[in-house]
């Protein structure tokens, strides 16, 4: 695959304006729309604060999200 069609995460999520958003949200947007973009079968993701989510495709192409969310008080 060339270089020049392949973007990296930093890139995708770059294109947009910067706003903070929800974890749960920013899952359920940017990153799935990354793993359709790059036809991917399954990606775990971490945020270094507690919160994790993975992404998995099944057979008839729908995608099968599990989120965690921490919350410090």
């Amino acid at each position: 695959m060339s270089q020049d069609l392949t973007k990296s995460f930093e890139e995708f999520t770059n294109d947009k304006p910067s706003k903070k958003v929800s974890w749960p949200a920013f899952i359920e947007s940017d990153v799935v729309n990354f793993f359709n973009a790059h036809d991917l079968e399954k990606m775990i993701v971490e945020d270094g604060r507690g919160n994790k989510a993975k992404l998995s495709r099944h057979k008839d192409s729908e995608i099968k999200v599990d989120y965690t969310s921490t919350v410090i008080l």
